[in-house]
């Protein structure tokens, strides 16, 4: 299992939470706030996101930073292949490692902005889409992860006590890298079982677990992983859960997502008169999901965080995975 889901308390149920960069220089401190709010809490990792087209890679490395050299919680970096050239993203990645971040999400990501993405597999009849990038797939964005740092760094040298000059070669620790798994399929698949046949490309090209695009019933989650076990994916999959807060948010993640209406949220949504009481309502729909994808099996959650600390660490103490918050 690898070492992000390690933990002594075998009772404890792993989580971790996505961030993104700050938007200005005014909302930096709030977010390094909100840093510290999250690792108080003990996650496995926080992630950060990369941006359309890498819009926003220097100020991801920032917050990398940040979380590496301010908290005892290992950064995760999110890189995309959009857009990208096979030197421009070694070189990323090298500029990453350099930094001594050994954990990453590799993506396929959004097109810079006012260009339109290539289907996954052949594109339906007479639609045609341009190619963006050297780099077709996340599989092949895994692969060239492992491969820079094994260039980068092929073994580590330990000092012998006693012995000037002398070192002791031992193995590197290899770096953890994450995909994207799509439990209701993915906006631009093709067929059915093309999201299946990805994770298996992706875990085949060397990624250690999988996150999973959101999803608003517990059955999607353990029906996709059901799916992908018989089909021979072995690595983690780590079910994503956002915390749906307003009506708005929902618009937005349905429209960038493709998934399903949940009717049952939207109406309590919309019906609901309050921005507490609707934050009331997410927290609870998040929580209930949590404890019941744990239930299923889940090796852990991981919570979009929309760089705030309240609402994500409220869900996990509703759902039984953390003492409940002091006021």
């Amino acid at each position: 299992m690898p070492p992000e889901f390690a933990t002594l308390d075998s009772s404890r149920v792993p989580f971790s939470f996505e961030l993104y960069p700050p938007r200005s220089a005014s909302s930096e401190e709030s977010l390094h706030e909100t840093i510290h709010r999250l690792a108080d809490a003990g996650p496995d990792f926080i992630s950060v996101t990369y941006g359309a087209g890498g819009s926003t890679g220097g100020r991801s490395l920032e917050v990398l930073r940040f979380i590496r050299e301010n908290t005892d919680v290992e950064p995760l970096a999110h890189l995309t292949c959009v857009g990208n050239t096979y030197a421009g993203a070694a070189a990323l990645i090298r500029e990453f490692l350099d930094a001594g971040i050994l954990s990453f999400l590799a993506l396929r990501g959004d097109p810079p902005a006012g260009r339109t993405e290539p289907f996954l597999g052949d594109p339906p009849a007479g639609r045609t889409e341009p190619f963006l990038g050297d780099l077709e797939t996340s599989a092949q964005l895994v692969q060239l992860i492992g491969r820079v740092q094994a260039e980068r760094v092929p073994y580590e040298e330990t000092p012998i006590p006693g012995l000037p000059g002398a070192a002791r070669i031992t193995s590197r620790r290899h770096v953890n890298i994450a995909v994207a798994a799509f439990p209701n399929g993915h906006p631009r698949a093709t067929h059915r079982t093309q999201d299946v046949e990805a994770l298996l490309a992706k875990q085949a090209a060397g990624a250690t677990f999988a996150i999973t695009q959101l999803f608003f019933h517990s059955d999607d989650y353990s029906a996709f992983v059901e799916r992908a076990r018989a089909a021979g994916a072995t690595i983690p999959i780590l079910p994503g859960i956002m915390p749906i807060t307003s009506p708005a948010r929902l618009a937005r993640v349905l429209e960038l997502t493709g998934e399903d209406l949940p009717s049952e949220l939207a109406i309590a949504l919309e019906i609901e008169p309050t921005a507490e009481g609707r934050r009331e309502i997410g927290i609870e729909w998040a929580a209930r999901l949590t404890r019941e994808v744990v239930a299923a099996g889940a090796p852990g959650v991981h919570l979009y965080a929309f760089n705030q600390h309240e609402t994500v660490l409220t869900v996990l103490a509703e759902a039984g995975l953390l003492p409940a918050l002091r006021s």
